[in-house]
């Protein structure tokens, strides 16, 4: 038995508006630095004013949220007691909200103590509304909050019950128009990383794959055009659509491979998220298409790429990401990415020790062992082909 869980999700131009009917006197908004300076917790504010509520904002979530920061947003919450908390931002700050919520509602829990089998009782206290302020993570429609471990040095997959997800998920264009360039792209190709993982993992299923495919075709249509005209309404609101159908698709199963690798990248290198499993996805489909080819083939078909087999449908589908990639201006191996060879041969064993700890590698279609992840690292530096 399985479970397929969504928010309430509200799309469109002046989604915004749903807040005013959304319940709650004492509201806690949950953002960062980036988006309070955007002039976007301005618009959250002005939904706020056609009734009487008390608002509190916390505006310092990091860019990477510890376990330590997610307790300072708890902290904020036990003096202010919201009865709504409202996260405004990308998915770390999203992350951070739902962490926070977890402490707030169960004092008597540790973040690390928290399971899938965990019977969090959430939503006595407070509800939870996620906004988000970029198109990639979908963590505006998961279950999951990704934290770093400052002591380890490792961003992991940490906290995951299914009481976690949004009560409402708010997509308004008006909130991702000013993304800039560079953050369009890498937020827009985490989001079809996670599409295209989600649709070939070990847990996927008949719903997940719908979302997934629909993700996939709506990332390669609109993305190089909200890249290319940041102010197009329409492009905006697709992506965004896409990037929480992919949260969708692999909250609701799971991402692979490219996402351990990819954590891996980003907790060593301090390398964006959406660019580091991009890159690492470059290389993990060929290796995963001799257990997966037949996915990857039907994910070619419904992007309109022309392939000579299924078997060579991996192939066609690796080269319609890299020509994506280009038209984003982003690198295409690890050298590119301004990594140099001294740092990576320092940094390699550490790389491969954190991609073997990750549970994404175990439910990829192909499960590497502790050399082929180490090839598969080598080949990501220098752009090498993947023949094992």
């Amino acid at each position: 038995m399985w479970w397929f869980i969504s928010p309430r999700i509200v799309f469109g131009e002046d989604a915004l508006e749903q807040l005013r009917t959304v319940e709650g006197k004492r509201v806690l908004v949950v953002t960062d630095p980036v988006v309070a300076k955007l002039g976007l917790l301005e618009l959250v504010m002005n939904e706020f004013r056609h009734e009487p509520r008390e608002i509190e904002v916390f505006d310092q979530v990091e860019a990477e949220p510890s376990f330590e920061n997610a307790e300072r947003v708890a902290d904020a919450a036990r003096r202010f007691q919201p009865d709504l908390i409202v996260s405004l931002g990308g998915g770390s700050c999203i992350d951070a909200a739902k962490a926070a919520w977890i402490l707030y509602e169960r004092p008597d829990l540790k973040l690390e103590a928290v399971s899938p089998l965990t019977k969090l009782d959430l939503r006595k206290k407070a509800r939870f509304v996620a906004i988000p302020t970029t198109a990639g993570t979908g963590s505006d429609a998961t279950w999951v909050a990704v934290l770093t471990d400052k002591a380890q040095n490792v961003k992991i997959d940490y906290i995951a019950s299914r009481e976690l997800t949004p009560d409402y998920s708010i997509l308004d264009p008006r909130f991702v128009v000013k993304l800039p360039k560079q953050a369009t792209a890498y937020t827009g190709l985490d989001a079809l990383t996670q599409g295209i993982e989600a649709y070939v993992n070990q847990w996927r299923n008949d719903f997940s794959d719908a979302v997934a495919l629909k993700c996939i075709q709506l990332v390669f249509e609109y993305l190089p055009k909200a890249f290319d005209n940041p102010d197009d309404l329409l492009a905006r609101q697709k992506t965004q659509n896409a990037a929480t159908m992919s949260g969708l698709a692999f909250g609701n199963a799971q991402v692979g491979l490219a996402h351990a690798m990819g954590h891996a990248l980003g907790a060593t290198f301090h390398m964006p998220h959406g660019l580091a499993v991009a890159l690492s996805n470059l290389y993990v489909i060929p290796f995963s298409a001799r257990d997966a080819a037949a996915r990857y083939s039907e994910i070619a078909r419904a992007i309109d790429i022309k392939q000579e087999s299924v078997e060579k449908g991996a192939v066609a589908l690796v080269d319609a990401i890299k020509g994506l990639m280009n038209h984003l201006k982003t690198p295409l191996s690890l050298r590119d990415a301004g990594i140099s060879s001294s740092a990576f041969q320092e940094k390699i064993d550490d790389l491969v020790e954190k991609t073997n700890r990750s549970t994404c590698a175990f439910v990829n279609p192909r499960v590497p062992d502790t050399e082929e992840i180490r090839r598969l690292f080598v080949c990501m530096f220098d752009a090498a082909q993947v023949n094992f």
